[in-house]
């Protein structure tokens, strides 16, 4: 990558990484948290109540961490990206499980809890621009260089 490409693939992968740390240590504190009860109903859907409220949160919540860690690390970004926007793409599910606490009362208006998720199309942008500017980087690493030396003999 250029330089001014690290850069701003650095400046995006650590800012992501740090929203991730940051929204995911707040989950393991009880009641610190604007999203857990979001969070916790939304899991309660999808594992249909099997899995405990408390042990969802704290999966979430250290799944985000590690997340955000090895975001701002660096450590095994292509799969981490990956794994990030699985994440953040789950983050929706709200919109379609738990209508009401995303509208409230209104049609198409916003709630705070509404708000949170579909800020989220930021992160996911953010993302997929990582994810394609590594796999460019990747690839251009990766192909055999097409140049061919031609000689040409004196005569």
């Amino acid at each position: 990558m250029k330089q001014l490409q690290k850069l701003k693939f650095n400046i995006l992968r650590i800012s992501i990484g740090l929203v991730y740390l940051i929204f995911g240590f707040i989950k393991f504190i009880p009641n610190l948290s604007p999203a857990e009860d979001l969070a916790t109903n939304t899991i309660g859907i999808l594992t249909l109540g099997i899995l405990p409220q408390h042990l969802g949160l704290t999966i979430l919540a250290a799944a985000e961490t590690l997340i955000g860690c090895f975001l701002i690390i660096n450590w095994k970004p292509r799969i981490f990206i990956s794994i990030a926007i699985i994440h953040i793409l789950f983050t929706f599910t709200p919109l379609f499980l738990l209508p009401e606490e995303i509208f409230g009362k209104g049609e198409l208006i916003f709630t705070l809890a509404g708000q949170y998720i579909f800020k989220n199309i930021i992160i996911l942008s953010a993302l997929w621009s990582l994810k394609i500017d590594l796999n460019i980087h990747l690839k251009t690493i990766e192909e055999p260089s097409t140049t061919k030396w031609v000689g040409v003999k004196n005569q």
